[in-house]
């Protein structure tokens, strides 16, 4: 084994007395990473299969105490204990999750924000980046139809945006003179699990998120939303906010927003629109009707690394009124001094220490443009629409409802074929497509019941490969029954 570097040898640190080995390295990786990308192109499907006790092994049998002590040896060893087996969302036949594979420019993006590891907090750890970072929140902002008082600020991911933005909701709600104990959250039962997650996290009530009922097609239904607001007013209680979904998890619903903004208004709710999944709509002319009233909000979430196929992470809380984010300001004269010729991010964020994730859309949009992106979101959606169609008449495959925007949700059930063998055909169904290296599919549950899903979100996927993922299923299947019936 080769000896470690010895102790205070800065070789390994990013500066330019050591540009040629740090170029030297970025070249071995990359080319790293293209023999990763051709042997993976080799591949039957996204994944090798690999099982969780195997992967666990190779991992925990490093001794991080012994390093290596050279490149080459690390980059074999990084390849056995994780990108071998990874994951590759770029693969047609990966339509499980909201995982998308990432544009190029961003990429690009990623060499810059690491390298320099420039911090968002303050003006005087980012300069420029500051600015980087509300031109975009301003940009982004501008697209959802807010006005000039709006603001906002990048975030890790769709759960922290909305914690945020129910933080936001609690505080206001607190200012006015409500309890604790009064505040009650209202959300489609189709919402996602991180606004139950929030209210823990605020300290609310253990039952102070109300469920919504939604409609046929997964959208929460206004009259449920109108029913479940006056009952909260008649127990004495507060409707602290009101959070509407722009793309559910499962069926990609878009709430009917204009409706439920109406509702808020009059029981004086906070609207929070997650908008994570649906937000990629907002680059899509065409799309973007599918978004009307979401300029009505006080608060939204958008995950770019979504629907607008960026690197993991990359998400914004955007604000209609850029005063209500002074509930997260705590004032520290080493960290934020009151100066307003220098802006600092820390005084709207709930971090400190952050990332310039917003380079990553800012590369993204000046190389190829927000038009690109919507017409990436296009092709999905459109790609979920043919599926559904193709599904519907499938004798062996049954579709739970028509697709809205990129993910389909179905299951094997021919003519028969009982509820409850369904059930139990589907998970098997789905861990047999894994460790087979076949493709990999969602598992979701409608009405107690288990159905797969998938989430298309790779504009380079055709119908033929989604279908063949689709065949893959029905012969499991087949298959699969006659052992049931064996």
């Amino acid at each position: 084994m080769p000896p470690a570097p010895p102790a205070g040898d800065t070789r390994h640190l990013f500066h330019p007395d050591h540009l040629d080995d740090f170029l030297a390295t970025m070249r071995l990786g990359l080319d790293h990473l293209a023999d990763a990308l051709r042997a993976q192109a080799k591949q039957t499907g996204p994944a090798t299969g690999v099982l969780p006790e195997q992967a666990a092994k190779v991992v925990a049998d490093v001794d991080l105490d012994r390093p290596l002590g050279d490149t080459g040896a690390a980059l074999a060893e990084m390849s056995r204990v994780w990108l071998d087996d990874a994951v590759w969302f770029h693969d047609p036949s990966y339509v499980a999750h909201l995982n998308c594979p990432v544009v190029v420019p961003a990429l690009l993006a990623e060499l810059f924000v690491s390298a320099v590891n420039s911090s968002l907090d303050t003006f005087d750890q980012s300069v420029g980046g500051t600015f980087v970072e509300r031109h975009l929140v301003d940009w982004t902002a501008g697209r959802i139809g807010f006005g000039a008082t709006a603001d906002g600020v990048f975030t890790s991911g769709g759960t922290q945006s909305n914690l945020q933005g129910l933080h936001l909701a609690r505080d206001a709600a607190l200012a006015a003179g409500h309890p604790a104990t009064h505040l009650r959250v209202l959300a489609s039962a189709d919402g996602h699990f991180s606004v139950q997650k929030a209210a823990k996290l605020l300290g609310l009530s253990p039952d102070a998120v109300v469920t919504v009922a939604v409609d046929e097609d997964h959208r929460m239904d206004p009259v449920a939303l109108g029913r479940a607001l006056a009952g909260v007013r008649a127990d004495g209680l507060v409707p602290m906010a009101v959070v509407a979904t722009a793309g559910t998890t499962d069926f990609g619903a878009v709430d009917p927003l204009p409706a439920v903004a109406a509702l808020a208004e009059a029981h004086g709710a906070w609207l929070h629109v997650d908008a994570a999944y649906g937000g990629g709509l907002l680059a899509s002319a065409r799309l973007r009707p599918r978004l009307a009233g979401i300029e009505r909000a006080d608060s939204v979430t958008v995950d770019y690394h979504k629907t607008w196929f960026q690197p993991v992470s990359s998400s914004a809380l955007l604000v209609r009124d850029s005063r209500h984010l002074g509930h997260v300001t705590w004032h520290a004269d080493y960290l934020n001094p009151k100066d307003a010729a220098h802006p600092n991010q820390v005084d709207k964020s709930l971090q400190t220490t952050r990332r310039f994730d917003a380079l990553k859309l800012w590369l993204t949009l000046r190389v190829m443009g927000p038009d690109a992106i919507g017409d990436y979101v296009e092709d999905v959606v459109d790609l979920a629409t043919a599926v559904g169609e193709r599904l519907a008449e499938h004798a062996e495959l049954e579709l739970a409802a028509t697709p809205q925007l990129s993910t389909v949700v179905f299951r094997y059930r021919p003519a028969g074929l009982s509820e409850d063998t369904a059930d139990l055909l589907a998970g098997r169904i789905r861990s047999t497509l894994y460790e087979r290296g076949t493709a990999m599919v969602a598992a979701t549950k409608v009405g107690g019941r288990c159905w797969l899903k998938l989430t298309l979100l790779n504009p380079m996927a055709s119908l033929d490969d989604v279908l063949a993922v689709t065949d893959a299923v029905a012969a499991l299947g087949r298959e699969l029954t006659a052992e049931v019936a064996a």
